[in-house]
């Protein structure tokens, strides 16, 4: 994969460079997931995926080279950043190795709008409610495959009051912990609610990094069923996060 010696994860050699092995690691990881789901992406047709928050795009260069030149799927990635440099310096990239259905685009996961069909969304470490937002996106865009892995959750944690929860949320690390574990799960069970099969896996070791969760969601074939008593949860903890303000303000 030439675009790793790009990247510098590996030497032109062929050899992983022992400060980027985790980042290797990571990638191998990445690619398993989207190999579980691939059945449920078209193969007849051009698939279109989006990206949100590509940053330096380790993972959406190793995503299209996967699908397009293992797999041979005719596919379209866009990335989404709001630095101008890394767009630059990713689209740079995705010209030298050739690289002709990976576009790289500036602007914001609120505000980016999309005309066609969306197969596949990915949302990577977008900091705090921006993953909202890019769930809010697939959601709305009927994507049959999204992949996100959330950052940096402090809507909850800034929220989040319980009187019988005391004796735990009076400790700042477990409190923040928690909260992020409670956003997630309410995330993972709003997609449910839209028609989504939706996991929370392990990315990657917690050793290497604490934001290794991944939610991985497919599009149900069927009828939307209701995923628990969610809102009860979020009302006893008297939170509310945007993905479901998002979703309200939907229907």
């Amino acid at each position: 994969m030439d675009f790793l010696v790009g990247l510098g994860v590996q030497t032109p050699d062929g050899r992983v460079v022992r400060s980027k092995y985790d980042k290797f690691r990571q990638i191998n990881r990445y690619l398993e997931f989207i190999e579980d789901v691939m059945k449920k992406l078209p193969r007849e047709e051009p698939l279109f995926i989006i990206d949100f928050g590509c940053g330096k795009s380790y993972l959406t260069f190793a995503m299209y080279y996967y699908l397009h030149e293992l797999q041979g799927y005719d596919v379209e990635i866009v990335g989404l950043d709001l630095k101008q440099d890394v767009i630059a310096e990713c689209s740079a990239l995705a010209g030298k190795y050739g690289y002709t259905g990976l576009h790289f685009e500036q602007g914001d996961i609120g505000g980016y709008t999309c005309a066609r069909r969306v197969d596949m969304v990915v949302s990577l470490h977008a900091c705090d409610t921006a993953t909202d937002y890019a769930l809010a996106k697939a959601i709305k865009w009927d994507a049959k495959v999204i992949l996100a892995v959330p950052c940096c959750q402090h809507e909850v944690n800034r929220q989040i009051r319980n009187g019988e929860l005391g004796p735990i949320l009076k400790y700042g690390l477990i409190k923040e912990r928690f909260s992020a574990l409670v956003t997630d799960a309410v995330r993972a069970n709003l997609l449910e609610e839209m028609g989504y099969d939706t996991q929370i896996l392990e990315f990657i070791d917690m050793e290497h990094t604490p934001k290794n969760l991944l939610i991985r969601a497919v599009k149900r074939e069927g009828m939307r069923v209701k995923s628990g008593d969610v809102r009860k949860v979020t009302e006893f903890l008297h939170v509310e996060t945007t993905l479901q303000k998002l979703l309200e303000e939907e229907r």
